[in-house]
């Protein structure tokens, strides 16, 4: 099951408030990043977020797409985000 899939079945889980996922060096590409995102968007209850991404091929592209997707969680109020990688490239700083 890749990130994707698990993004789509938590959007399922509407009543989900609070959310711990470990999910380090696990080969998660940018579309993995952005399904997980997608999924997680869907979570309308969710209040509290840490999210371990760290040493994946998620790139600039995924991070953008988990980060779009993350802005729509509405009540979203905590977040901890781990996306240590080993190289980004930032663009219109």
């Amino acid at each position: 099951m890749g990130a994707s899939s698990l993004g789509s079945s938590l959007a399922k889980c509407i009543n989900l408030s609070n959310l711990k996922l470990d999910l380090q060096v696990n080969q998660i590409g940018a579309m993995g990043a952005s399904g997980l995102g997608s999924g997680l968007a869907k979570c309308i209850n969710l209040s509290n977020l840490t999210l371990h991404l760290g040493v994946n091929q998620i790139g600039d592209e995924g991070a953008s797409g988990l980060g779009s997707a993350l802005a729509n969680c509405i009540n979203l109020s905590n977040l901890k985000l781990d996306l240590q990688q080993k190289q980004f490239i930032c663009f219109g700083l």
